[in-house]
């Protein structure tokens, strides 16, 4: 459901992707580089392609490049299985952002960075205001701040392997339905591509 050529035209122009290309730029073994050499290298080095991907949704950006069916010019025997292929592209992009790794998302940043402003709000309140009769009270708050911290981590870390693997499964499924309408002749999958990001736009 990735539009190859929107990657290479996306890899070569916008900025966002220039960390990419420059590993694009290794493997060619050159500075400038074309879309059909960036296709070729797509092809023969996947990695390539996942840190795109990584990148779209590390930015919240979508890696899914097909549109809605319009399912009111279909004949009727296509119409189901299209609005089932539209619901499924939904949840898709909702569970988009569980592809990420756990240990790259946000919500590890912010839990260090709530972690962080406890550790200096600790250090404040004992140096700084002289609570040092107080000290064990407010480093127990912190020691629980701390498992707090780390059961809701390990919490999230179970929700993102979980909805990755929704999404791995919803994934494989769609795409069996986007070729069954295919070959039933309900639709064209070129018709679908997104060939622009908007936010690119």
């Amino acid at each position: 459901m990735i539009n190859l050529n929107r990657v290479a035209r996306e890899i070569k122009t916008i900025g966002l992707y220039d960390l990419v290309l420059q590993d694009v730029q290794r493997i060619a073994g050159k500075n400038r580089v074309d879309e059909a050499k960036i296709l070729q290298i797509l092809e023969k080095n996947p990695e390539i392609l996942q840190d795109y991907m990584q990148t779209n949704v590390e930015y919240n950006l979508s890696n899914i490049h097909l549109k809605d069916i319009n399912v009111q010019n279909l004949k009727d025997e296509c119409r189901q299985e299209a609005q089932t292929f539209n619901e499924n592209l939904e949840k898709l992009r909702a569970l988009e952002k569980y592809t990420l790794d756990f240990e790259q998302s946000a919500t590890l940043v912010i839990i260090f960075s709530i972690e962080f402003f406890v550790l200096f709000s600790v250090q404040y309140f004992i140096v700084l205001l002289n609570l040092k009769e107080w000290q064990w009270w407010i480093y127990s708050l912190f020691a629980s701040s701390v498992a707090f911290a780390y059961w809701y981590g390990k919490k999230q870390s179970r929700l993102y392997a979980k909805n990755k693997q929704r999404y791995e499964v919803l994934y494989l499924q769609t795409l069996q339905l986007l070729e069954a309408l295919e070959e039933k002749e309900c639709i064209k999958k070129e018709d679908l591509l997104i060939h622009e990001c908007e936010e690119h736009v």
